[in-house]
């Protein structure tokens, strides 16, 4: 049995999905985050079921340039159940979208979710009124919290079992007669459609991109006469059919919620007062810019204070095994590079990344992204860009492959692509942590923050030059956003642990391989003669060591890879040893803007094309020897 979640943007159907099938999805709260559908199995009540969890919609209509993933679904996929989730505190928007589930003949049900902020915001809803009013059973959740959940997929069991299709609600006198005539113009012509007539008829009648590509091909002579039929409607109201259409169904959803809804008087409470603090002109960009260097300050703290003591003990790991080893035999190097990568990850990555993770968990979970995107909105119009570029920028902190997919969010193809490229060249968590634990624990906090101000005044100058190259302009934001919420700790540790299982199940194995392999190459000197042949750009063009050049290639495979790989090249945890502060400087710059990881390419060539996708990552070899160049005769200059 598969139960399909359905909803608008910030209603709250992942953390639906989570609580019952378990963390699989992101909840970040911010319109369409939830770019790819997921879906998994899970035991409910001792019946097994298929949960899928689509992307957030408004409307069952189709864009010209989106076909729509979660529309395409509804309406050809295979389920059993609709659990349609709408935000109680929105109640007369969100049941539009309601109303064309409705449309669909499917079974259906509902989850009123986000009781408790109805409640707040003064509305009591009653939702035994309002199923008696769409003709559905309605069960009130509170999903964040849990409430309600079990009793809803015992109805959602119960109904599904019953396969009782729901109805499509009665629209004002002329919309029902044009959606009538154009469903028999349907049935006349002999176009069938797995989904109802009169849906399909006001589909047609909206325009929407999708059923006019599909049954205007094969019959070609039903476009002028649906046209006709429009006109007609658009007459009798001075507006366009899809107009009147959604005003009509607009006007119904009112109907609706104030048969359901008693209004009390609204609680005023510290939300209220955070927004005009964090929206205001004045102080949100101040606040924003302290809540960053907060981020900033505490995951060096943090970093700092557990990297020392973890390096000494790795450091007495590592000479205890060189003395029952010795280095120079095979087993030694085997043994002594499986030690330097799981040392690395215990005692330099997970310093650095743990708290990095649990920040901008919070940021997420607490609603505070959306305001970021609301402040930056100007100056991304500014640059060229769609405010909502600011969510999957700010996600490619933590990793650039959902940054980059999470670009689909945008309106127009052309602000995706500049934003899946802009995404590729912020620093995610692995660059953080060669930042952090080269750059700001041997040459200071500062240097480090500058090396992100560095890295945002560049992909703010290739973004303004690719907008400006690009043809087509950014449309203005309309955004939602959704009340602020204390971020829960179940939600923050699963988010966090979502991201550190990915490190310790796929790149820390890899850190350990990677570690044996650069052992094996010097031990049968094979690395000197790599290094000799990258010794152009590491020595000559950037000033390295000449055994740096290995560790930029196996950082291609993750960009962790090259701070803890440096360390086994050159032999030591006391980098400064070793190095200059100025090559510390030109190393992170030239990690920081060269190559993305494999996987980050792999989903920049199924975004963009493998053509464009090789420029970028050639691009973005000349950008890191130009930075680091720069980097390096300008620390010797003015360091």
């Amino acid at each position: 049995m598969r139960f399909v979640l359905a909803g608008q943007p910030n209603s709250g159907k992942s953390t639906i999905f989570n609580s019952v099938a378990g963390y699989r999805a992101a909840t970040a709260n911010f319109p369409g985050s939830s770019i790819s559908f997921t879906f998994s199995r899970a035991l409910i009540l001792g019946h097994e079921v298929e949960v899928v969890d689509l992307p957030g919609i408004y409307s069952l209509t189709s864009s010209k340039e989106d076909a729509g993933k979660a529309e395409g679904y509804l309406l050809e996929g295979s389920y059993d159940l609709i659990i349609n989730v709408v935000d109680a505190s929105r109640l007369g928007r969100s049941l539009e979208l309601t109303m064309q589930l409705l449309e669909l003949e499917r079974p259906m049900i509902v989850a009123l979710n986000m009781m408790d902020e109805a409640k707040r915001g003064g509305m009591e809803v009653d939702h035994e009124e309002l199923s008696r009013q769409i003709g559905v059973p309605v069960v009130p959740t509170v999903g964040r919290r849990g409430l309600g959940l079990k009793e809803l997929f015992r109805r959602a069991l119960q109904h599904a079992h019953q396969g009782e299709d729901s109805f499509a609600l009665t629209l004002d006198r002329e919309v029902e007669e044009a959606r009538e005539e154009v469903a028999e113009l349907l049935e006349t012509n002999g176009v069938g459609n797995s989904v109802p007539r009169r849906f399909v008829a006001e589909k047609l009648l909206e325009r929407d991109a999708h059923f006019e590509r599909e049954i205007y091909a094969q019959h070609p002579e039903l476009k002028k006469q649906v046209r006709k039929v429009a006109a007609v409607l658009q007459k009798a109201h001075g507006w366009s059919a899809d107009q009147v259409i959604s005003g009509s169904r607009h006007a119904v959803a009112h109907c609706i919620e104030e048969e359901a809804v008693t209004l009390e008087r609204p609680q005023i409470g510290w939300r209220e007062w955070a927004d005009r603090v964090f929206l205001h002109p004045w102080t949100g960009g101040p606040v924003m810019v302290a809540i960053l260097g907060l981020l900033f300050w505490v995951v060096f703290r943090v970093g700092q204070r557990l990297e020392m003591p973890l390096v000494e003990l790795t450091d007495q790991l590592g000479a205890s095994l060189a003395e029952k080893l010795p280095p120079e035999t095979l087993l030694g190097t085997l043994a002594g590079g499986a030690l330097t990568g799981i040392a690395g990850g215990v005692a330099i990555v997970l310093p650095y990344l743990l708290p990095f993770l649990i920040g901008l968990a919070i940021l997420e979970d607490s609603g505070y992204l959306p305001r970021m995107a609301y402040i930056l909105d100007n100056f991304m119009h500014r640059i060229g860009l769609h405010g909502k570029s600011v969510l999957p920028l700010i996600l490619g902190y933590g990793c650039s492959v959902p940054a980059i997919m999470s670009a689909r969010i945008l309106p127009s193809l052309r602000d995706r692509r500049i934003t899946a490229v802009l995404a590729s060249f912020i620093p995610c968590s692995a660059r953080t942590i060669v930042i952090f634990g080269l750059v700001a624990a041997y040459m200071g906090p500062w240097w480090a923050l500058g090396i992100y101000l560095l890295n945002l005044l560049i992909v703010v100058l290739l973004g303004n030059v690719l907008a400006r190259t690009m043809e087509g302009a950014s449309p203005g934001l309309i955004l939602e956003i959704p009340e602020l919420q204390l971020p829960q700790m179940k939600t923050l540790a699963a988010k966090t642990w979502l991201t550190l299982k990915e490190f310790i199940t796929i790149a820390w194995p890899l850190l350990v391989a990677s570690s044996v392999v650069l052992g094996l190459l010097e031990w049968a000197n094979a690395a000197a003669t790599i290094n000799a042949l990258l010794a152009p750009l590491t020595v000559f063009l950037l000033g390295l060591p000449v055994a740096v050049g290995m560790t930029l290639v196996f950082g291609i495979l993750r960009k962790e890879l090259t701070l803890v790989m440096l360390v086994q090249a050159l032999g030591t945890t006391n980098l400064s040893a070793v190095m200059t502060e100025g090559q510390m400087l030109t190393f992170t710059l030239f990690v920081v803007f060269y190559v993305p990881c494999v996987a980050t390419v792999a989903v920049m060539a199924k975004e963009l094309g493998w053509r464009d996708t090789a420029v970028i990552s050639a691009f973005s070899v000349v950008l890191a020897l130009v930075v680091g160049v720069a980097g390096r005769f300008g620390y010797a200059l003015f360091g």
